[in-house]
């Protein structure tokens, strides 16, 4: 099957991992655009005709006609293109709803509370600030704990009774937290949540998109 499209972004980025997990649940392929360079590429007259933000990821069809950022719309565009739509975006209203309300969150008090600490410590492309990573550091936990509270009547997906596009947005980027801020302490009152992490990253396309699940002992610091 030829690719839908194709994704600019550097590499390990769990959007376009999580677009590409979506992608292969689908039965369809999305390539990785040749020869991006962060902070070039982006900036060039070229790929700011089509994205003139200059933001990654950033998706083009596969006929050039197309052009799409921010990832939880790509996610959504991946997850609504193949025969597994009506599974991974909901048959229903309600259903579809409870879905994006998962996938903005997963932005919102996730992923915009990971991104800074990451960027202090891992990147280092920002100064450390010893305020603003607590203080997101404690926003993470309080994300965490309320996906716990989700989970605790047994629930095995976050919408419904199989996997859909929220588990993949939610898990994409906690798989992310937990490899430096939810560290041994803060796992120790998330049972449920640990759990279903485990189990969405051993779906098969999930595996292959983001490898295997990785816990830190201690939150990474920086100086």
């Amino acid at each position: 099957m030829a690719p839908i499209g194709k994704i600019y972004s550097y590499p390990g980025n769990f959007r376009v991992a999580r677009a590409k997990a979506l992608a292969a649940m689908n039965g369809l392929e999305i390539e990785d655009a040749a020869d991006f360079q962060m902070g070039v590429t982006n900036r060039s007259a070229e790929f700011l005709a089509k994205f003139p933000l200059g933001k990654v990821p950033a998706f083009e069809s596969a006929d050039g006609k197309f052009f799409l950022t921010e990832g939880q719309a790509i996610a959504r565009y991946v997850a609504e293109s193949g025969p597994k739509a009506g599974q991974l975006v909901g048959e229903d209203p309600a259903t579809r709803a409870l879905i994006e309300q998962w996938s903005c969150f997963a932005e919102q008090e996730v992923a915009a509370q990971v991104t800074p600490p990451l960027l202090m410590t891992l990147f280092k492309i920002i100064p450390f600030d010893e305020a603003r990573y607590q203080q997101c550091v404690a926003n993470v936990e309080r994300a965490a704990k309320a996906v716990e509270s989700h989970l605790s009547s047994g629930k095995q997906f976050l919408v419904g009774d199989h996997l859909t596009l929220a588990d993949v947005m939610v898990a994409g980027v906690f798989q992310l937290a937990t490899k430096f801020i939810v560290d041994k302490e803060m796992r120790e009152g998330l049972p449920n949540l640990v759990a279903w992490l485990q189990r969405i990253l051993e779906v098969p396309e999930m595996k292959a998109a983001f490898g295997p699940l990785e816990l830190c002992e201690t939150r990474v610091k920086g100086q």
